[in-house]
Parts: structure tokens; C-alpha cells; sequence
């Protein structure tokens, strides 16, 4: 069994967060978005880990965005830097979720 592939694979996604007590987002931020490298066998997958493991972390995630794999973004033309690709590899490796970029939102 333990020589059968992976089916993980690397999801972009963006999440959009709300404010919550302790949730490390600088003083008058209303929010912000989040890049993330989530894994999983499906998006749903990693959404659902994603939005699990933010929770965790005392953020209020509202809304989450799917932009595909690394492939298929290559298929609608991304440009994907070799920091992006190093990120995405990190997060099949530990099977994880990772922040990549974190953008605060101010009214």
C-alpha cells in the first residue's frame, strides 16, 4: 500500500479574513487577504484544511478562492516564481498549509 502515489496535490487559494480577537492583524485593519499552498487529494480538501487550521489560529476566515494547481495555473498562463514553486513543493512535502502572503485591509 505504502508505494502507491500521492494523490496530494498543491492548491493556490485565497482567503479572505475577518477580525477576531488575536488574530495578529496590525491595529485598524478590517480584515485581510491571505495567499495560501494548501494540500490535498481535491480543492475541497484543502480548502476545508485551510479554513480548519486559520480557525486554529484565531482568524475568522469568510471567504475562500480557488485558483487551481500548480499545472493548471501554468495552463491559464500565471507566472509562477521560483519562490512560489518552492512554497508549493514545501506544502506537498508536510502535507500543509502554508501562508504564503498576507495583505491587511483598511477602510
Amino acid at each position: 500500500m505504502s508505494d502507491k502515489p500521492s494523490r496530494q496535490q498543491v492548491y493556490t487559494l485565497l482567503v479572505e479574513i475577518g477580525r477576531k480577537a488575536g488574530d495578529g492583524l496590525p491595529k485598524g485593519a478590517t480584515g485581510a487577504a491571505l495567499m495560501v499552498y494548501a494540500s490535498g487529494v481535491d480543492e475541497a480538501e484543502a480548502v476545508r484544511e485551510s479554513v480548519a487550521i486559520l480557525k486554529q489560529a484565531d482568524c475568522a476566515p469568510l471567504d475562500v478562492t480557488g485558483y487551481g494547481t500548480l499545472a493548471e495555473r501554468e495552463a491559464e498562463g500565471h507566472e509562477i516564481s521560483a519562490e512560489e514553486r518552492a512554497l508549493m513543493q514545501r506544502a506537498l512535502d508536510e502535507n500543509s498549509v502554508i501562508v504564503a502572503q498576507m495583505t491587511p485591509f483598511f477602510d
